[in-house]
């Protein structure tokens, strides 16, 4: 029973990203404003209802890559230890994630998604998906802050981390010159909260922590 249920869901996965590389393949050729959902669906060789089982549109097929990209972030996240400060955290997940082979410019889905990069069609989607995994974010920070602030606290710093993550990824995009692992870096150094960024010992680290 395991064996079959493992062999559906990887089938699933396929299909899933089939119509995600179509959607994005079409998406460029012909810009994302003409493409429709029997295209996309066409080029993945399933059927108009096939796609509706998987995607409630064109824009979440093209993101697709986008959410398990950040769902992946998730997962590093809360696998990071529980004694770090946050913010350090939250850095350690993006690093490692950027080593799991999102670095090389020649990549595909990176020419497509520089193409794609600041569409108008796209921006409403691409703040709505980073705004559902920014509700899961928080939680988990959440379960590392103490105070009955944490919820609150929780809840900029998540907003805070996606805000840098999308220009990390927007500067890479437009220089991919520099390896992603050192833009990350980088600009999350850039956002560090002032409590982190001061010793333990500060006054104001103190007065602010």
């Amino acid at each position: 029973m395991d064996e079959c249920t493992g062999l559906r869901e990887r089938k699933k996965a396929a299909t899933r990203l089939a119509l995600h590389e179509a959607a994005l393949r079409l998406a460029v050729e012909h810009g994302p404003d003409r493409v429709t959902v029997e295209a996309i669906a066409d080029a993945a060789n399933v059927s108009r209802r096939t796609f509706s089982n998987y995607f409630a549109g064109k824009e979440e097929a093209l993101f697709h890559g986008d959410t398990m990209r950040l769902r992946r972030m998730l997962e590093l996240v809360a696998a990071q230890p529980t004694e770090l400060p946050p913010w350090a955290v939250l850095t350690r997940a993006a690093l490692a994630q950027a080593d799991e082979g999102y670095d090389d410019p020649a990549e595909p889905w990176l020419n497509r998604r520089r193409r794609l990069h600041g569409h108008p069609s796209l921006a409403a989607h691409q703040v709505g998906a980073y705004t559902a995994i920014e509700r899961e974010l928080s939680a988990e920070i959440t379960r590392r802050l103490t105070g009955a602030d944490a919820p609150l606290r929780a809840r900029v710093l998540a907003a805070t981390f996606l805000a840098t993550l999308r220009v990390a990824a927007q500067q890479w995009i437009e220089h991919p010159d520099a390896p992603l692992r050192d833009v990350l870096r980088d600009v999350l150094a850039h956002a560090t909260p002032v409590t982190e960024g001061l010793p333990a010992e500060s006054p104001m680290a103190a007065e602010l922590g």
